[in-house]
């Protein structure tokens, strides 16, 4: 989730009779590959790229040519495309969906460095390299989406068109993007605590996993005034969800399964990049030429970028009724829209 406004069999958490606990690949009582994995959702295959092994989820390799990306947000998966992925495939596209480094099975450095935008997009230009594509349509939601803007800023080339959900384009400003955030929003903000106090959060949702994530991933929140202190770390030691949940029990339990088995420090790690991004990205043209589809939600606590087409000239914006989760809170929605946008794109 990106800016909102405001070992032994250790169990991390129950569910139904289930018991998620960290004994490997695989979570007690639920596998990576049970539950909901099997609701339409290709067998994953293991690429080496740029220097780490990606887990690529694929459908559609009949229409090798037409390649989509599609780029999973924080604390997701791969999994939060099941919606779009046979869509996308009946309508001639080579749909291309990795988990990102740090997540699910694909590889997890240990060096937080090897976790910035450098490294994130070098691992999507070479998965294109994979497949022997020059460039292809990017989608990416939440951190996804900041991933996408950054490739499309350091590899204007590999990119033909960009659809992002949720996170509009960051302005680079003057201050580094942590520093600003903390003059502003303080250091309980959760971008900036996982910067200052290092570990503290991921261990706090390793020991609830499957209470984070439930708690996590809901919609028709009720409005609530801001409390002190980490809203991430009390949402993960809340023992009641509020709002509904966006997806059933076994589509939750891929999630759960995943981080009971990795832990959430991989993807933390690219929270703690955003001042080496902030750097890196220092003499890049910042101006995003490609075609781009923006998708809002409504009730989502994410800000809207208020000069979106002064960074990037070429995009149209969709909203669509929902909060932060869009593609599965509203899948149907956010696949029709999808495809409008590609289809006149390619018709014009």
């Amino acid at each position: 989730m990106l800016q909102q406004k405001e070992d032994g069999h250790q169990p991390v958490g129950s569910h139904s009779g289930n018991t998620y606990t960290k004994t490997g690949q695989e979570v007690t009582g639920i596998g990576q590959h049970d539950a909901g994995m099997t609701l339409d959702f290709p067998e994953p295959t293991r690429i080496s790229v740029n220097g780490v092994q990606l887990e690529v989820f694929e459908a559609g390799r009949r229409n090798a040519g037409n390649p989509i990306v599609l780029c999973h947000g924080w604390p997701e998966h791969a999994f939060s495309w099941r919606h779009q992925v046979p869509a996308l495939a009946a309508a001639g596209y080579h749909v291309i969906v990795p988990n990102q480094r740090g997540y699910g099975n694909s590889s997890r450095p240990t060096e937080v460095t090897d976790y910035d935008i450098a490294h994130l997009s070098g691992d999507l230009v070479a998965l294109l390299d994979h497949y022997g594509y020059e460039d292809a349509t990017f989608v990416g939601h939440d951190w996804g989406a900041a991933v996408v803007w950054g490739l499309t800023l350091l590899h204007p080339d590999r990119v033909g068109k960009v659809i992002n959900l949720s996170l509009p384009y960051l302005e680079r400003g003057e201050v580094p993007w942590i520093e600003g955030m903390e003059a502003v929003l303080g250091g309980d903000f959760y971008f900036v605590h996982f910067n200052r106090q290092p570990g503290v959060a991921d261990a706090v949702f390793e020991q609830n996993t499957f209470q984070f994530l439930r708690n996590l991933y809901r919609k028709n929140l009720p409005l609530a005034e801001p409390q002190p202190g980490s809203a991430l770390i009390d949402l993960a030691q809340a023992e009641a969800p509020l709002g509904d949940p966006v997806m059933s029990d076994s589509e939750l339990a891929v999630f759960v399964s995943a981080f009971a088995s990795t832990g959430f420090t991989g993807g933390i790690n690219w929270y703690r990049n955003l001042d080496r991004n902030w750097r890196l990205l220092a003499d890049v043209d910042p101006i995003i030429r490609q075609p781009t589809l923006m998708i809002y939600g409504d009730r989502d606590t994410v800000a809207r970028a208020e000069r979106l087409t002064e960074f990037v000239p070429n995009v149209e914006v969709a909203s669509l009724d929902c909060g932060h989760w869009i593609q599965q809170e509203m899948p149907e929605e956010t696949t029709a829209a999808i495809l409008k946008w590609l289809d006149q794109r390619d018709a014009a």
